[in-house]
């Protein structure tokens, strides 16, 4: 039982380091590639939450680990059946964690471009705080966009 526990507990770490929209994280493809910068003042903020992912990996893995787990309640047919319910079990539990392991705490910033425009960006929360007013860049990559504090002239 204590195997299965590392297991779950390794899954998780790993689904939670599989994702971000923090703006202080950088795609590797994303980098020494040329972006698109534009200006802008940051109108509001709020705080959103990113759901999480449902890949199929968690539940997929939680299956494995609960129809091993199962398999070992009973002796004969009660070990196919305990086998049977360990894997739905795991399954179902394997889902919630990957679910739960990569929802994030985000940002919804409504930015103010130096045209008249507005553009609405949600990320990560990241190491800077914007607030209403602060002078802000946004950084735009291959359909992807994050925004920063403006560099000081």
């Amino acid at each position: 039982m204590k195997s299965i526990t590392t297991v779950v507990a390794a899954l998780s770490i790993l689904l939670a380091a599989c994702s971000t929209t923090s703006p202080d994280v950088i795609k590797r493809e994303d980098a020494q590639r040329m972006s698109n910068v534009i200006d802008g003042v940051v109108l509001s903020t709020r705080d959103v939450t990113v759901e999480g992912s449902q890949s199929g990996l968690g539940a997929a893995a939680g299956g494995v680990v609960g129809g091993v787990a199962g398999s070992h309640v009973g002796k004969g047919s009660g070990a196919v059946v305990g086998g049977v319910v360990g894997a739905v079990a795991g399954g179902v539990a394997g889902n919630a964690v990957e679910r739960g392991a990569t929802r994030e705490s985000a940002i919804e910033i409504l930015v103010q471009l130096k045209g008249g425009e507005r553009r609405a960006i949600v990320q990560a929360k990241g190491t800077e705080v914007l607030n209403p007013g602060d002078q802000v860049i946004i950084i735009t990559n291959n359909g992807t966009a994050r925004v920063v504090k403006a560099p000081r002239s």
